[in-house]
């Protein structure tokens, strides 16, 4: 028989359907000192470093039970393992929705995913992320103790807001157990201006543009080649914007598209963002008006090491997201390399999403640890002094 060592054994895989189970599942864990990887649709695994070593996945796809909703009142509970596709559908009878648009919707992200991930779409614009929707959280620590915060609280962990801390987080601090939500209502109609922009510092005046009138956008986002404004409201009033913006000198020659090519077009920047198999992805956030550099350095980049690049922006706020196809590892991790150093020495941040085959050899998946990489340290170390959550997700920050 092959020899099977324990580094080569298969992690053990826990699906709990209750909060109890969940609990008692990571506490087993702790008390056998074995490492832990908390995973829903698995739509950002691959955001960060690698996990290593782990002994334990723990899916939350079990945990999937409309909790309670309070239609009156605007809000909804809702287990964390949850699919936004299924929680929408659950909410429009009510005339309500979360107002989020994230490119891994498509692909199941639960709403614990979400949050642990930070990941947002156009309409972020308008309505922020998830975690500005959150309203309480229950979450499972490291040792399997369960913690509360926010609304309905039963017990909490004094001066820090735990959902918000949760954002982001790629499972490093805890698990996301339950969240109550805010819901907005649904809108009845939305339109979507494009005009095309090959520019991008034209695309960053023709944003500003559409930031300062009267038009109320929810999401402003370049592709690369067109800008994109979307509208929300009855039908008649996201038909008027869209006359209006014929009167906006910066806008005059946008068209309104029609359902289907709304719909196309959307779908077309959130597969930009999302990348596929064999690309490698970047999430930068930079003050806006850095796209015109990004840009050129990119271009630059990429013609030296011969790949296809493509960089997208939701240009009103400085979200951009860089992709990369075509050519091998060591094109990708020298492009993705010197262009995450741009960012950085611009004073942005920057998340590895996805990679090619063979990247983490020769890249690193963090650049330079940020400022507030102490307060990281320090909340691990509350939280999960073992060091067993989503081991070597940050390294070498944490």
């Amino acid at each position: 028989m092959p020899d099977e060592s324990p580094t080569t054994l298969r992690p053990a895989t826990v699906r709990p359907t209750s909060l109890a189970e969940t609990a008692a599942a990571v506490e087993a864990a702790a008390a056998e000192q074995r490492s832990l990887l908390f995973t829903g649709a698995g739509t950002a695994l691959s955001w960060g470093a690698p996990v290593t070593g782990t002994d334990v996945v723990l899916e939350t796809t079990g945990l999937d039970r409309l909790v309670g909703h309070a239609a009156e009142d605007w809000t909804v509970s809702v287990e964390a393992g949850m699919p936004l596709s299924r929680l929408q559908q659950l909410l429009a009878p009510s005339g309500q929705w979360l107002p989020l648009d994230p490119p891994t919707e498509r692909a199941g992200a639960t709403l614990g995913g979400l949050l642990a991930g930070g990941d947002t779409g156009p309409r972020r614009l308008k309505y922020g992320g998830l975690s500005d929707l959150v309203i309480g959280a229950t979450l499972v620590l490291a040792d399997g103790s369960v913690v509360r915060t926010g609304s309905g609280v039963i017990k909490n962990v004094a001066g820090y807001d735990l959902a918000k801390l949760m954002a982001g987080s790629l499972g490093a601090f805890g698990l996301i157990a339950r969240l109550t939500l805010r819901v907005h209502p649904l809108p009845e109609a939305t339109a979507t201006l494009t005009l095309a922009v090959p520019d991008p510092a034209q695309a960053l005046v023709t944003a500003r543009a559409a930031m300062r009138s009267p038009l109320e956008p929810v999401a402003v986002e370049w592709d690369g080649q067109q800008l994109l404004v979307r509208f929300h409201g009855t039908a008649d009033s996201a038909a008027a914007r869209g006359r209006l913006a014929a009167d906006i000198p910066e806008l005059a020659a946008a068209r309104v598209l029609d359902t289907d090519a709304e719909q196309a077009a959307w779908e077309r920047l959130s597969g930009l963002v999302h990348g596929e198999d064999g690309d490698t992805v970047l999430r930068a956030g930079t003050h806006p008006s850095l796209l015109p550099i990004l840009h050129r350095r990119l271009r630059a980049l990429a013609e030296d090491a011969g790949v296809e690049a493509t960089l997208v922006s939701g240009v009103a706020q400085g979200v951009h997201t860089l992709r990369l196809r075509g050519g091998d590892a060591g094109t990708h991790a020298a492009c993705l390399t010197a262009w995450r150093e741009a960012a950085h020495e611009a004073g942005g941040s920057v998340t590895l999403r996805r990679r090619r085959e063979g990247v983490d050899a020769v890249a690193a998946s963090w650049g330079p640890a940020p400022p507030t990489a102490p307060v990281l340290r320090s909340l691990k170390q509350q939280f999960d002094p073992d060091g067993r959550c989503a081991p070597g997700r940050f390294a070498p920050w944490f």
